[in-house]
């Protein structure tokens, strides 16, 4: 039987990845972002093998994440799996010159939206005795760096709370994992850098980064376990990368 998969930030990068991959398994759709240009673009590529339902959605917005997820179409309003991809990093000064508005936009999308989509559709999962929350999250909530200010520590957020969320649902067939990826060549430099593709583009290069389809893999491994396993968190990096220990700055004379 096809389950129903919502997705935030399906436009691009491991959303759109991790909807390719559901829909080569039948699974029915639930693709959300802001670009509906984008989704239309996907949905026209992917219609042929699933049904698809599209949202034109800012998961920032509270009450229209509550209006649409409330309101679904009949034949997808049994989610099944939700899927918190919608995130983003903005700049990487330092935090005493980093910019408040990137600050916001980072807490209101990583956190605010995860929480505001969990929310919506956590009671019909409850009431249903089914579903799976997957929160995507980062290797960044576990290891600080320079610059990594406020993103990091929204990431650490989605990992906590992924933690915090599978305690209040024990007791319930309810599943929650966390994964957390280290670097993957995808737009996320693209937006953290402002559309500088040229400075985005050096942060990959000479690296054997992950794909975005490495990481739709791991979310398709965990919600594809026996129902009574739950597999808590998933940390992935590619070889070329590692938490190589502190740095520390030598005093010059």
């Amino acid at each position: 039987m096809s389950r129903i998969i919502l997705i935030t930030g399906a436009s691009s990068g491991f959303g759109e990845a991790i909807a390719r991959h559901y829909a080569a398994k039948g699974d029915r759709l639930i693709l959300a972002a802001r670009r509906i240009g984008r989704l239309e673009k996907l949905k026209s590529e992917l219609e042929s093998s699933t049904q698809i339902h599209l949202l034109a959605l800012d998961v920032q917005n509270r009450d229209a994440v509550i209006e649409a997820l409330n309101h679904l179409p009949a034949q997808f309003s049994q989610v099944d799996i939700l899927i918190n991809n919608a995130g983003l990093a903005l700049g990487l000064e330092p935090a005493q010159s980093a910019d408040l508005d990137d600050w916001d936009t980072m807490i209101d999308t990583n956190c605010k939206g995860m929480i505001y989509c969990t929310r919506a559709l956590l009671p019909g999962m409850v009431a249903r005795k089914r579903g799976h929350i997957v929160n995507i999250g980062s290797a960044a909530g576990s290891y600080a760096y320079p610059g990594a200010n406020v993103y990091g520590a929204t990431k650490a957020f989605v990992q906590q709370f992924s933690a915090n969320l599978r305690s209040d649902l024990l007791g319930t067939p309810l599943r929650v994992t966390c994964i957390a990826p280290g670097m993957a060549d995808t737009e996320f430099s693209l937006v953290r850098f402002k559309r500088d593709a040229e400075k985005a583009a050096a942060v990959y290069a000479g690296n054997d980064a992950m794909t975005a389809s490495d990481i739709a893999h791991a979310v398709i491994y965990v919600t594809d376990q026996p129902a009574h396993l739950n597999i808590n968190h998933i940390e992935m990096m590619p070889v070329t990368q590692a938490s190589a220990g502190l740095r520390v700055q030598k005093l010059t004379e």
